[in-house]
């Protein structure tokens, strides 16, 4: 939940700072990066910690299988997190205007 809630929260604000033109020194790129690699990583740790309970815990029914979704959209998210930092890292930024 804090992982989701943190990325949900600094993507909006990074969403309003690019909006509004703010990004504009060179100092963004370098954080657009970080801030990419840091939410990879927290979804990353998330989706394992999140495997290793369901894996102790193999349990039937609707929450169990929910869970499990859940572990493959975390790890479908960290793909996509690391896929973005690695093309902002390259030079290839991916601009919304």
């Amino acid at each position: 939940m804090f992982v989701s809630l943190f990325c949900f929260l600094i993507t909006t604000l990074w969403f309003f700072i690019c909006i509004t033109g703010i990004n504009q020194s060179s100092i963004w790129p370098g954080l657009d990066v970080g801030y990419h690699g840091i939410a990879a990583f927290f979804y990353l740790s998330a989706a394992v910690l999140l495997a290793n309970v369901k894996i102790s815990k193999q349990g039937q029914g609707k929450v169990y299988q929910l869970d499990i979704a859940a572990v493959v959209m975390a790890f479908i998210v960290t793909l996509l997190y690391w896929i973005q930092s690695a093309l902002l890292s390259d030079g290839c930024p991916l601009e919304l205007v």
